[in-house]
């Protein structure tokens, strides 16, 4: 899978991120393109733009080995180092680089890209700089993996209503759309979780919440875990709260829409267009 704008905004971050926690002055980094090859696409306290867009391949260099090994690899002056091939070491000179360090991004066993930190002097870089780094690649490595399930969810989603309107897979798209709503709460990037309460918009385009109920984000959450057939147990651990919790926003929705029971309550939810 190659990247995307969003993906390259988590790269972004996770080098401003490495450079806070390790006082590295210098970090780059990128994610792989189609074959075995990564493109430094982000720049963080570069003093020229040699490294910018330059195509790392697979085994070539402190970045390739790092490709091929999927572990952190250091080096304390890469000019001279032996433990690397030397093909960039023209780009690597004109940014004036000697101690670098290279983490792989690993989403599901595969490297996705890497992190690079790196010094102007030759100096050893120690143990904490280089957990600092493995820890900004793991936040990179979880924001994928949200960022892969929700366009997942959101594809078979898409897939589900098209199949409801050819008159069947409508427990598909409420599975989707439920999914999709429990996933939203944990994602910290607002225009994320904003693109998957889109897609969820997307489907009940064919509904338009009725004025006359008004739900809650929480309560909508809620109702749609139900509608899934999950429990209160379930639906909470889905949505992150207290099986109490979720009763609450239970019982509010119900009020809301004068229902007796969970099943009443998703029958009228529907009917009042805030589920599919």
């Amino acid at each position: 899978m190659t990247a995307d704008a969003s993906d390259a905004v988590e790269i972004r971050n996770a080098l401003l991120r490495l450079r806070r926690a390790t006082g590295l002055p210098v970090a780059f980094g990128g994610l792989m393109e189609a074959g075995q090859r990564m493109r430094i696409s982000e720049l963080s306290g570069t003093a020229t733009h040699a490294l910018r867009s330059l195509v790392v391949t697979s085994g070539n260099g402190l970045g390739g080995k790092t490709l091929v090994l999927a572990r952190p690899c250091v080096v304390t002056d890469y000019s001279v180092s032996r433990q690397i091939s030397h093909e960039y070491d023209a780009p690597v000179a004109v940014e004036g680089l000697r101690s670098v360090l290279a983490v792989p991004v690993v989403v599901r066993h595969s490297v996705r890209g890497v992190l690079y930190g790196a010094l102007r002097t030759a100096l050893p870089l120690g143990g904490r700089m280089l957990d600092e780094a493995v820890e900004a690649a793991r936040e990179v490595e979880r924001a994928l993996v949200v960022r892969e399930e929700a366009r997942t969810l959101a594809a078979e989603g898409a897939a589900g209503a098209g199949r409801e309107a050819a008159g069947a897979g409508r427990e598909q798209v409420r599975e989707a759309h439920a999914a999709l709503r429990a996933l939203a709460p944990k994602i910290a990037d607002p225009e994320l979780r904003a693109e998957l309460l889109d897609a969820c918009a997307l489907l009940t385009a064919d509904t338009t919440p009725s004025d006359r109920v008004r739900l809650t984000p929480r309560e909508v959450d809620v109702l749609a875990c139900v509608a899934a057939g999950a429990t209160n147990a379930v639906t909470a651990e889905r949505l992150g709260v207290t099986p109490e919790t979720v009763k609450g926003y239970l019982r509010s929705a119900m009020r809301k829409l004068r229902a007796r029971t969970r099943g009443e309550a998703v029958v009228a939810a529907r009917r009042a267009g805030w589920l599919p």
